[in-house]
């Protein structure tokens, strides 16, 4: 228990601590407000559980980096508690003979006693991994434009919290020791009692002034380190959980949000400021706990680009700390992202895997800023690379970026059946959508025509559009130009809707268009069951319509197309029709949700990669041949064809084929 004249002070430091802590929280939900929309509060409980996963589950960070994110459950999970062990110390020290009774109490010393040491070893280790072994993951090239002051900043910050923390519990550690010592043993706090006899000379006075000063410290350092919260990356402790309980409900993590073009009132296209972002956007700075985890994931980054999805973050953050008070009262938020967030090259190598999004221990979407950054300099600016000229007339004109004007059925020409269009086939139950690439590429035309096979094959009625297809549109929207995305949308829809295909399925060889037709066209009025050729496969082999012969047992490594599987979670099925085909899968060191892009993604196939120190592709397909499989199976004609070149720049060093062809093979 105080003195009265302590509990006189501590209820004024209170008082300081409250107000500016009221202050610099609210400057930072005023500046979040500041973002466009709201953020997403529908369906509450649901969210609510999220975030409450989001805090006990840490992002499941556990998926890498294992032993520091073992450490970080002890840090975290402890500093949790310590919630619990600060309202206990306070009121003990308010409150005459106050204790936390029977079993609870001995429950309740038992968790402080261990969640201090956690805490304190999992700090110490973060102390050395940072200061003593200079881990390179925490570090950034210095062709990526970072804030000067994040570089000096960033240490200095995780310093500052690593003490804070390690001050905080080290003495409310310590005072246990000293209680320890002036009461009796304690076997509920079997380390704190270890270290009591440290104190076994001192009188009683003494005993109870360690103890009373390291309550004080303790306690003191909260209220101190409250009002800097927001200023630190330690606010990912509950900006992170709050990220995940608001965050709009996407049907995948690469699904876009469309424009109203039909709003009179919008005056900007896209992003350009800060305050451009939607408001979940901008709390993801505050979110951000400066990890690189996304950095390490990005194949842009490894590949020597100069976009590092970090940096993003940390730069608006910084942009953020250095203008919090005046951005929070209201003042104009003037330069442009460009400016000081991220460089043009950046904007324009991201092949939008989604890779940053999936491994963010803290639900943050770096890969959302740079897409709409996108929009900003196609459509208000008309600032973008100029090869992507050529993809965009294309669309405009023939409705395909490949510019071609060709029969877009002319793919089938050498298979031994006819390939009915729905015009020829109003009946059909299943529309096969061939997309661009299958009705103009040679190298996926091969797909096509395997698909097609299949489906002859199984005796599934299926027609396809012919001359009526059109691009989806999905390099327009990942490219920025979002009006050409919504007219070709719109147009397709259309079409859909009208031969009756929102209440059949679809089935397409294109992840990109899977992607697009089934996540994406449902904002616009088109709902559509849509089935990728893989997942085709293996229910057709499932149900018997398809007999494989299975004995080849070939050695074959899966490349997974980044839009099929971390975009939309499909795995499993194209294994399974490769292992049904006869081949023994080699699986390379980064599959299934950690897998490495092919480097089409993005628009990235229709214009030139920017400089880094080796292509996407090139890197990938490194990765292929050191499985030792003489077959790279691939599921998408955009990975087939960056796959195929690749393989050709090392002399063809494996057979680049389509799960498709590789069925087409092993049909009994």
């Amino acid at each position: 228990m105080l003195t009265p004249t302590e509990v006189l002070l501590f209820l004024l430091l209170v008082f300081i601590s409250v107000v500016a802590t009221v202050s610099t929280f609210g400057d930072m939900a005023r500046v979040i407000g500041r973002g466009q929309g709201a953020l997403a509060l529908d369906e509450l409980p649901r969210r609510l559980v999220a975030g409450v996963v989001a805090l006990f589950g840490q992002g499941r960070i556990i998926r890498h980096r294992r032993l520091t994110s073992l450490l970080h459950f002890g840090v975290a999970w402890g500093f949790i508690f310590y919630f619990l062990v600060n309202a206990v110390d306070v009121t003990e020290g308010l409150v005459a003979g106050f204790e936390l009774p029977g079993p609870a109490g001995d429950i309740f010393r038992l968790l402080a006693d261990i969640f201090s040491v956690l805490v304190l070893v999992g700090v110490l280790y973060f102390i050395i991994r940072r200061f003593g072994l200079k881990d390179p993951a925490l570090t950034t090239r210095d062709n990526v434009k970072l804030n000067p002051n994040a570089r000096v900043g960033i240490p200095r910050d995780s310093l500052v919290v690593a003490l804070f923390i390690l001050l905080h519990v080290g003495f409310r550690f310590t005072g246990q020791t000293f209680a320890i010592a002036a009461h009796g043993s304690d076997p509920w706090q079997p380390f704190a009692n270890a270290l009591a006899g440290l104190w076994g000379n001192l009188s009683p006075a003494a005993l109870t002034f360690g103890w009373h000063a390291s309550w004080w410290l303790a306690i003191g350092l909260i209220l101190m380190f409250l009002p800097y919260f927001p200023y630190t990356k330690h606010a990912h402790l509950f900006m992170g959980p709050l990220n995940f309980m608001t965050r709009p409900g996407r049907r995948s993590i690469g699904a876009m949000d469309p424009i109203d073009f039909d709003d009179e009132s919008i005056e900007q296209f896209g992003v350009a400021r800060l305050t451009d972002l939607p408001q979940t956007q901008v709390l993801d700075a505050f979110a951000c706990i400066m990890c690189n985890r996304c950095q390490e994931a990005c194949p842009a980054y490894n590949t020597g680009k100069e976009l590092s999805p970090a940096a993003l973050e940390i730069n608006k953050r910084y942009y953020l700390r250095e203008n919090l008070g005046q951005l929070g009262k209201g003042a104009e938020d003037t330069p442009r992202l460009l400016d000081y967030a991220i460089s043009e090259s950046a904007v324009w190598a991201c092949t939008s895997c989604g890779a940053c999004v999936d491994v963010c221990p803290v639900g943050n979407e770096p890969m959302m800023d740079i897409l709409q950054i996108r929009r900003d300099q196609v459509m208000m600016e008309s600032a973008f690379p100029s090869e992507l000229k050529g993809a965009f007339v294309g669309m405009e004109r023939t409705r395909n970026p490949w510019g071609m004007t060709d029969d877009r059925l002319a793919w089938a020409a050498p298979l031994n059946f006819e390939v009915p269009t729905v015009a020829d086939n109003p009946d059909f139950e299943v529309l096969y959508w061939v997309g661009c690439a299958g009705a103009f590429d040679p190298k996926a035309q091969e797909i096509a025509r395997a698909i097609a096979t299949v489906l002859h094959t199984a005796g599934v009625n299926f027609a396809v559009l012919g001359n009526d297809e059109s691009c989806t549109g999905d390099t327009a929207r990942r490219a920025g130009n979002e009006y050409l995305f919504f007219e070709m949308a719109t147009g397709n829809i259309e079409l859909l809707n009208e031969i009756g295909a929102d209440k059949k399925r679809i089935v397409t060889g294109c992840p990109h268009c899977y992607h697009t037709l089934s996540n994406e066209y449902k904002d616009l009025g088109g709902s559509y069951q849509v089935m990728h050729h893989t997942q085709m496969i293996a229910d057709l082999v499932g149900r018997g319509k398809l007999r494989l012969n299975g004995q080849k047992l070939e050695q074959a490594t899966f490349h997974d197309p980044c839009y099929l599987g971390r975009h939309n979670g499909v795995y499993d099925e194209p294994r399974e029709a490769l292992a049904r085909a006869g081949m023994v899968l080699l699986e390379m060191d980064r599959s299934k949700s950690n897998s490495f892009c092919c480097g089409a993604g993005g628009a990235q196939m229709w214009k030139e990669e920017e400089h880094g120190t080796q292509t996407v592709s090139g890197n990938r397909f490194a990765e292929a041949r050191r499985t030792g499989a003489k077959t790279l199976a691939v599921g998408c004609p955009f990975c087939a064809r960056m796959m195929d070149d690749a393989n050709k720049e090392t002399g063809e060093s494996m057979q680049v084929l389509d799960v498709a062809e590789v069925v087409v093979a092993a049909l009994a």
